[in-house]
């Protein structure tokens, strides 16, 4: 007998062509995806927070402009 585990999930901000969405695996591990039309980029909770990092880095760089 199989149990099988539900794997919870939430979109976090979507447009009409992008979504970010995360996921809660049943073993607790939280991971990131950002779908960009056909691709889709997996982030796991430590490399997430780097990849925000990174963006917040471009966006300030941005306004400083």
């Amino acid at each position: 007998m199989t149990d099988k585990a539900e794997v919870r999930t939430e979109v976090l901000v979507e447009t009409d062509n992008y979504m970010v969405w995360v996921s809660e695996e049943p073993d607790g591990e939280v991971a990131y995806h950002i779908e960009l039309g056909p691709v889709t980029i997996h982030f796991f909770r430590e490399e997430w927070n780097e990849f925000l990092a990174l963006m917040t880095g471009v966006l300030s760089e941005k306004s400083g402009r």
